[in-house]
């Protein structure tokens, strides 16, 4: 995905879901960990250099794999490249634990599978699909599979 970088920079300084210093190790071998100021907006993870306001690089979350490396710290893993990991390090268990709960809840499947879950208990409840008002119930991007509503 190709991503321009002046539109980048400036989501990076959108109002983030999260933001703190953190150790982070890039994928190279040979890396070492380094504070970095990691932010979260929207699906992307934003590193800067602690003194500078302009990012080093972003993270795209999606088709990706969090897990838990330890008590207080956690890697990214890219399916499509599974040599491709970044660790990241934090203070505490519990800040550990937020950043996972926050990276997972990001990635756009995510938020897709939550909107066909509550699509299909309100029309349940309701007997109402509530996407038809917007015009947008018949999208496959809203389908479960093979383009076949939810409901």
């Amino acid at each position: 995905m190709r991503f321009n970088e002046k539109e980048l920079a400036f989501l990076s300084r959108q109002p983030s879901e999260k933001a703190a210093e953190l150790g982070m190790r890039g994928p190279k071998k040979g890396d070492v960990v380094k504070k970095r100021l990691v932010k979260l907006v929207v699906n992307f993870l934003f590193y800067f250099r602690t003194d500078e306001d302009e990012p080093i690089g972003a993270l795209l979350l999606e088709q990706c794999r969090v897990e838990r490396e330890d008590d207080q710290a956690f890697s990214i893993v890219f399916l499509d490249e599974a040599e491709r990991k970044y660790l990241f390090e934090c203070d505490s268990q519990e800040q550990c634990l937020e950043w996972i709960d926050s990276i997972v809840k990001a990635s756009y499947e995510f938020m897709r599978k939550n909107l066909i879950f509550y699509r299909t208990e309100i029309h349940r409840l309701t007997g109402k699909d509530p996407l038809e008002q917007y015009g947008i119930s018949d999208e496959a991007r809203f389908q479960v599979n093979n383009g076949h509503p939810p409901l």
